[in-house]
Order: C-alpha cells, then structure tokens, then sequence
C-alpha cells in the first residue's frame, strides 16, 4: 500500500515505515501530524483518487528537524567587476510514516 502526500508545496508518494525530508513543519520533535492525501493505491491494486480519499489520512512521526547541504549562489557580471557570492541552506523536517488509513 502507498499513497501520494502534499506538503510544502511538494508531492511525495510514501509506504508505512518510511522516513521522508520534506519543508519545515513547525511542530515538536515527536509530535504526530496528518498529511493531506491525493492519491491510494490499495495491495489488491484498487486506485482511490478525488473524493474517495476525503476520508483518508496519512499519519506521520516528526522525528528531527534540520538544515540541508549548503548551496553556492554566484552572480557574476563580464567587464563591469561585479561578483556576489552566497550560501543558502535550506531547513527541513525529517517524517516517519506511521500509518496510512484509507
């Protein structure tokens, strides 16, 4: 069984057991959240999409929150001497799946 999240912006598609990064979520280290639900997949291979997945929940463990690897930003302009160089890390949330209820 596997079904398809939204979070930040983003879509993950998740099974029980799985430790996933996504956006910062502002919540406690081991608090539980319920993820919005897009999409089940059954393991008799039944789809549930759109309605059929009102009632539905991903519930997750927030296990650590963090920051990513460093990205370089290097802006650079030929002839005029201009250089501009920065790093940017980006927090995450670190979710282990508990459970989907579909």
């Amino acid at each position: 069984m596997y079904a398809v999240i939204r979070t930040g912006g983003k879509q993950y598609v998740v099974e029980p057991g799985q430790v996933l990064k996504v956006e910062k979520i502002n919540l406690p280290e081991g608090s539980e959240v319920e993820l919005e639900t897009l999409m089940i997949r059954n393991d008799d291979g039944s789809v549930k999409v759109g309605d059929e997945v009102k009632n539905a929940k991903v519930k997750a463990t927030v296990v650590r929150h963090g920051k990513g690897k460093k990205i370089i930003v290097f802006k650079y302009k030929s002839k005029k001497h201009y250089q501009r160089k920065y790093g940017h890390r980006q927090h995450f949330t670190e979710l282990k799946i508990e459970e989907i209820v579909g």
